[in-house]
């Protein structure tokens, strides 16, 4: 179980990297979706986007490699294949741990850049979905990361003002989301670091 500063009223986590190790099943659907193309993607560039929606990081890549890359059609292609591969999922023990020492004490809520089915589907295949009553993707009309839009829209959701609230959080455009909103954050990648040394 992972720490949480004094005051917390509420916690916020994100699921792919977070709560589900799902990190090396999507660099390998990226990867397979964009080589044909011509893209060789590094795992760290993957890394850097980690929380952002599949369409915004067709968009980046479309920047990166000078292409033009229809959104849509690689968003389904790069999903299908992560699809395939979804039941390989396995928990982040640390932090599926700490959600289930909290539930029915504090709200808590799911804040992913991932499509409702997908988030849904991981939830599920980690046996976590009935943990969190307010489950936020790139389906709700909301502002992703990292804006600040979508923590707080979790936190209206729970009821629960957003300085009260902690995110725990493995990428960088969720921890600058974090920070936007006002909210205190755990890196998950720090934990992991840490419990592999």
């Amino acid at each position: 179980m992972l720490p949480l500063p004094p005051g917390t009223a509420a916690l916020l986590f994100d699921c792919d990297g977070t709560l589900a190790d799902t990190m090396t099943l999507h660099y390998a659907a990226w990867h397979e979706t964009l080589l044909p193309h011509g893209v060789d993607c590094p795992r760290s560039f993957i890394d850097t986007h980690a929380g952002v929606p599949t369409h915004g990081i067709v968009s980046e890549v479309n920047k990166r490699w000078d292409l033009s890359l229809d959104g849509n059609a690689i968003t389904a292609e790069k999903e299908a294949r992560f699809a395939e591969q979804i039941h390989l999922t396995k928990p982040v023990e640390e932090v599926l741990a700490t959600a289930h020492a909290y539930f029915g004490k504090l709200p808590m809520a799911v804040v992913s850049g991932g499509t409702k089915e997908m988030v849904h589907a991981i939830l599920e295949t980690i046996n976590a979905i009935q943990l969190f009553p307010v489950i936020i993707t790139a389906d709700d009309p909301v502002a992703p990361k990292p804006a600040p839009d979508v923590f707080l829209e979790a936190a209206r959701r729970l009821e629960v003002p957003a300085h009260q609230c902690h995110v725990f959080e493995d990428g960088d455009p969720g921890i600058l989301s974090a920070q936007r909103a006002g909210m205190t954050f755990t890196d998950v990648r720090l934990v992991l670091k840490a419990k592999a040394s």
